[in-house]
């Protein structure tokens, strides 16, 4: 992991701002999810802006040029278009050429899954120098009348540069679950070809994010906790060597509740839920770039990282930081 970088939009949300339009108070939404702000897309505004912009400053720590990213995977859920995704207008946008690219879509577990996956192509020998980019802009699947799912997310984009190192070093073990009896704990019933865009959807609000919130809390701690024990045992690690766990920033029960059935000191998890709210996919890399740039995650510390989903996806990384 040669490089990180994030990306959040200029326009900050507080959870006051919300209190003028959906009948909450911020002391509810802090207590239910620990957030006290989000950063959201302008109207101008797309996705992928925000996935470029992460994606330059992965580069540039990184020391990489356009020319020199042989693979981009994009981590979405909500791309800029149905077809063709959101990696095309990144690569475009990156210059990055005739370079491979495509999106990957497996929930708020979609960086997890895509870090499994570089390192698989990169341990093939396929590719060098692989750019993967976790971004989301749940504001625009997001009823805003709805102050059960309003209050929860904000968009945002993170991005990394994987290429080939030593073998204690980077990606040292993953394990990646799927329970495909859940798939709508999470989900967005319209946009799709089973309920295409009809007035009739739309009347519905089947365009927006539908969540089960209680079904996702009692679901998603056991399946992070299995995760991470798994992949642990790949790395040939316990839980006493890791430095950080870096869980998916979904809402603070679930990662105090997580920390707890881990037996991790607080201290030693990272969270950034409060300022940037749920960021899907982005939300790793986006609190991995924060912790490596202000100085809390060092090299040669092992930080975990574990994360659950729509579909239902859950999975977990170990990586050694470089």
């Amino acid at each position: 992991m040669t490089g990180t970088g994030h990306c959040l939009p200029a326009t900050r949300v507080t959870n006051a701002d919300l209190e003028k339009r959906v009948d909450t108070t911020s002391e509810w939404i802090i207590q239910r999810t620990g957030i006290e702000a989000r950063h959201l897309l302008g109207e101008t505004e797309h996705p992928s802006d925000l996935a470029v912009r992460a994606g330059q400053r992965a580069m540039q720590q990184a020391g990489r040029s356009p020319a020199e990213v042989d693979l981009l995977i994009v981590a979405t859920n909500f791309p800029d278009m149905i077809c063709p995704g959101s990696a095309p207008f990144v690569a475009r946008d990156l210059g990055l050429g005739d370079a491979p690219f495509f999106d990957l879509k497996a929930g708020c577990s979609g960086f997890v899954y895509g870090l499994a996956v570089a390192d698989a192509l990169l341990r093939a020998g396929l590719y060098q120098c692989i750019l993967l980019v976790g971004v989301e802009a749940l504001s625009r699947v997001t009823d805003w009348d709805d102050r059960r799912t309003c209050v929860l997310f904000g968009d945002g984009a993170g991005a990394v540069v994987l290429e080939r190192g030593k073998e204690d070093e980077g990606v040292l073990g993953s394990a990646l679950f799927g329970d495909p009896e859940k798939p709508l704990l999470l989900h967005m019933p319209g946009g799709g070809t089973r309920t295409p865009a009809t007035p009739d959807s739309i009347a519905r609000h089947e365009h927006f994010v539908k969540m089960e919130g209680s079904g996702v809390f009692r679901t998603a701690v056991p399946m992070m906790e299995k995760a991470v024990h798994v992949a642990l045992t790949a790395a040939g690690v316990t839980l006493p060597d890791i430095d950080w766990l870096l869980p998916h920033q979904a809402n603070i029960r679930i990662i105090n509740s997580l920390a707890r059935r881990l037996d991790v000191d607080r201290e030693r998890v990272l969270v950034n839920i409060d300022r940037v709210a749920n960021t899907s996919t982005a939300s790793i890399p986006i609190a991995l770039d924060e912790a490596l740039r202000d100085g809390r995650i060092v090299p040669g510390q092992l930080v975990a990282m574990t994360a659950f989903g729509a579909g239902v996806t859950y999975g977990a990384v170990v990586v050694r930081i470089t």
